[in-house]
Protein backbone atom coordinates (compact mmCIF):
# COMPACT_ATOMS: atom_id res chain seq x y z
CA UNK A 1 0.00 0.00 0.00
CA UNK A 2 2.85 2.36 0.86
CA UNK A 3 4.56 1.72 -2.49
CA UNK A 4 1.34 2.29 -4.40
CA UNK A 5 0.79 5.60 -2.60
CA UNK A 6 4.36 6.72 -3.43
CA UNK A 7 3.90 5.72 -7.08
CA UNK A 8 0.61 7.63 -7.28
CA UNK A 9 2.24 10.73 -5.73
CA UNK A 10 5.14 10.55 -8.18
CA UNK A 11 2.77 10.30 -11.15
CA UNK A 12 0.72 13.24 -9.89
CA UNK A 13 3.85 15.33 -9.40
CA UNK A 14 5.15 14.65 -12.92
CA UNK A 15 1.74 15.34 -14.45
CA UNK A 16 1.56 18.65 -12.60
CA UNK A 17 5.06 19.52 -13.76
CA UNK A 18 4.09 18.91 -17.40
CA UNK A 19 0.96 21.01 -17.01
CA UNK A 20 2.99 24.04 -15.90
CA UNK A 21 4.87 24.73 -19.12
CA UNK A 22 6.26 28.26 -19.09
CA UNK A 23 5.56 30.71 -21.92
CA UNK A 24 8.66 32.04 -23.64
CA UNK A 25 9.14 35.27 -25.59
CA UNK A 26 12.27 35.79 -27.70
CA UNK A 27 13.43 39.21 -28.92
CA UNK A 28 16.30 39.43 -31.41
CA UNK A 29 18.30 42.65 -31.25
CA UNK A 30 20.01 44.49 -34.10
CA UNK A 31 23.44 43.12 -33.21
CA UNK A 32 22.24 39.51 -33.31
CA UNK A 33 21.94 38.95 -29.56
CA UNK A 34 18.74 37.56 -28.07
CA UNK A 35 16.73 38.43 -24.98
CA UNK A 36 14.62 35.50 -23.82
CA UNK A 37 11.84 36.20 -21.30
CA UNK A 38 10.25 33.15 -19.68
CA UNK A 39 7.06 33.50 -17.63
CA UNK A 40 6.44 30.62 -15.22
CA UNK A 41 3.08 29.37 -14.00
CA UNK A 42 3.73 30.68 -10.49
CA UNK A 43 4.00 34.25 -11.83
CA UNK A 44 7.77 34.63 -11.76
CA UNK A 45 9.73 35.66 -14.83
CA UNK A 46 13.24 34.77 -15.91
CA UNK A 47 15.24 36.91 -18.34
CA UNK A 48 18.12 35.35 -20.22
CA UNK A 49 20.41 37.29 -22.57
CA UNK A 50 22.46 35.53 -25.21
CA UNK A 51 25.05 36.86 -27.57
CA UNK A 52 27.00 40.06 -27.33
CA UNK A 53 25.70 43.30 -25.94
CA UNK A 54 26.53 46.55 -27.71
CA UNK A 55 29.56 47.11 -25.47
CA UNK A 56 30.78 43.55 -26.02
CA UNK A 57 30.43 43.87 -29.78
CA UNK A 58 32.31 47.19 -29.74
CA UNK A 59 35.16 45.67 -27.73
CA UNK A 60 35.34 42.72 -30.08
CA UNK A 61 35.39 45.01 -33.12
CA UNK A 62 38.15 47.10 -31.53
CA UNK A 63 40.25 43.99 -30.94
CA UNK A 64 39.71 42.89 -34.54
CA UNK A 65 40.67 46.34 -35.81
CA UNK A 66 43.85 46.32 -33.71
CA UNK A 67 44.75 42.92 -35.13
CA UNK A 68 44.18 44.21 -38.66
CA UNK A 69 46.43 47.21 -38.04
CA UNK A 70 49.16 44.92 -36.70
CA UNK A 71 48.88 42.67 -39.76
CA UNK A 72 49.09 45.64 -42.12
CA UNK A 73 52.07 47.08 -40.26
CA UNK A 74 53.86 43.73 -40.42
CA UNK A 75 53.21 43.51 -44.15
CA UNK A 76 54.57 47.05 -44.69
CA UNK A 77 57.71 46.27 -42.67
CA UNK A 78 58.26 43.05 -44.59
CA UNK A 79 57.73 44.82 -47.90
CA UNK A 80 60.17 47.58 -46.95
CA UNK A 81 62.76 45.00 -45.89
CA UNK A 82 62.52 43.19 -49.22
CA UNK A 83 62.75 46.46 -51.15
CA UNK A 84 65.81 47.49 -49.18
CA UNK A 85 67.41 44.11 -49.74
CA UNK A 86 66.82 44.37 -53.47
CA UNK A 87 68.25 47.92 -53.62
CA UNK A 88 71.33 46.87 -51.65
CA UNK A 89 71.89 43.89 -53.89
CA UNK A 90 71.62 45.93 -57.09
CA UNK A 91 73.84 48.70 -55.68
CA UNK A 92 76.54 46.22 -54.67
CA UNK A 93 76.32 44.54 -58.07
CA UNK A 94 76.76 47.91 -59.82
CA UNK A 95 79.66 48.82 -57.52
CA UNK A 96 81.46 45.55 -58.14
CA UNK A 97 80.92 45.88 -61.90
CA UNK A 98 82.32 49.43 -61.81
CA UNK A 99 85.28 48.24 -59.74
CA UNK A 100 86.06 45.50 -62.30
CA UNK A 101 85.92 48.02 -65.15
CA UNK A 102 88.22 50.44 -63.34
CA UNK A 103 90.61 47.62 -62.51
CA UNK A 104 90.78 46.58 -66.20
CA UNK A 105 91.44 50.20 -67.23
CA UNK A 106 94.23 50.53 -64.67
CA UNK A 107 95.82 47.27 -65.82
CA UNK A 108 95.59 48.36 -69.45
CA UNK A 109 97.33 51.65 -68.61
CA UNK A 110 100.09 49.98 -66.62
CA UNK A 111 101.03 47.58 -69.41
Amino acid sequence: MKKALLLLAACAFTTAAFAQTPSTEVKVRDNGSKKITTEHANGSTTVTKTGKTNVGAALDNTADAAGNVADKAGHKISNAFHKGKKKTKSASYKASSKLRQDTRKMEAKSE
